[in-house]
Formats: structure tokens, sequence, C-alpha cells
């Protein structure tokens, strides 16, 4: 049931919302430049690794050595207003539709963070990553590592239809909001760097 409602409502939200993602696709074209879309191997159901789908918000700038800037010094204006009114999450519905994602899940982390993992926490990839979750809707990425995965396992132990729906109610609340889009001096949120008890 969990599978057939995430398809139906990511196709109809799609159909609905291509005329804002058209917009949005033009105005990255123009602002940011190629490509348009930002793709990652991310970790997914049973640690399964996918190419997650974003749209692009950061320049590809560079020092002069070659190597890519920090996050804050290629975020731009327009890119920090796509995280924050959360327009960068849209071409994620094509995940939903292919069933890498789930509307609602543990977002999907870095591959890197897979062996940082203490047992506990490897159980947030019992169920598919969301667009969005329990833990985005209390507190997104003003929390810590911690307070997120003890909200990422405590829904693959409560996950039902209705929650489903709570959660995705009380996101666009947040996104209306703008509350927890990132951690104090970051961009988004600090690197992982592996939990401090097993």
């Amino acid at each position: 049931m969990k599978r057939l409602f995430d398809f139906i409502v990511a196709l109809c939200a799609l159909l609905t919302l291509l005329p804002i993602i058209f917009i949005v696709t033009v105005l990255i074209r123009i602002k940011l430049g190629s490509p348009i879309l930002f793709t990652q191997d991310r970790p997914g159901l049973h640690g399964k690794v996918f190419k997650m789908m974003k749209f692009r918000t950061m320049l590809d700038a560079t020092d002069k050595q070659g190597n890519q800037l920090p996050d804050d010094q290629r975020m731009t204006p327009f890119g920090a207003f796509l995280r924050s009114a959360s327009l960068d999450e849209l071409p994620g519905l094509l995940n939903v539709l292919k069933g890498d994602m789930s509307l609602v899940g543990p977002r999907p982390l870095l591959v890197q963070y897979l062996p940082l993992y203490n047992d506990e926490q490897k159980r947030r990839h019992n169920v598919r990553p969301g667009i969005t979750g329990w833990a985005q809707v209390n507190g997104r990425n003003a929390i810590s590592w911690e307070q997120k995965f003890n909200y990422d396992v405590w829904y693959v132990d409560n996950q039902s239809f209705w929650l489903d729906i709570k959660i995705l109610l009380l996101t666009v609340k947040k996104v209306f909001v703008r509350e927890g889009i990132s951690a104090d001096g970051h961009v988004t949120i600090e690197p992982f760097k592996g939990s401090s008890s097993e």
C-alpha cells in the first residue's frame, strides 16, 4: 500500500508541479549554468546504492589549484532560496517513481557514512529512504546527528500510513516556515564522523 501510495502521489505531484519545475530549470540554467540536476550516489533500502537526483544549487567554483571551493563559497542567494523552499528536492519525485525512494522515510545520506554507523543506526536502512521524514519535521539540519538517527530508527519501528500522512502535512508547514534548513556555521549540517556510542 505504501509503494502504491508513493507512486500515485509522486506522479500527481510531478504533473501538477510541471510549470514550477520548468521555471526552476530555466532559472538554474541562467544563474548557475549546466548541469541542471545534481546527482549523487546514496545508500537506499538495505544499503543498496542508487543515484539520487536534486536540482543543482551551487556553483562549480574552484581555487587556483583546481580544488572545489567549500560549500559556503559556492552557494549563491538563488541556490539558498531553492534549498530553503525545498524546490531543489522536486527531482526526487523521479526517484520515488523508480522505487529508489519513498515520499517518507529516513533521508538518504552519503555513502561514506555507511562504515561509521553503529548497529542501531544501520537500522535506518531497513526501509526506503524518503524525500522527507520524521527527523526532517523534528528539526531537519538544526538537530544533532544522534537526534537525527534516533528519529530515523523510531520511524522504522513505528511507520504507518497515518504517520506518513502526518509527516507529509508537517513537511508542508515546515517548508512555509523554513525552519532547520542548516546547522549553525554550515550550509546544511556538519559532516558525520561516527557515533561516540555503540
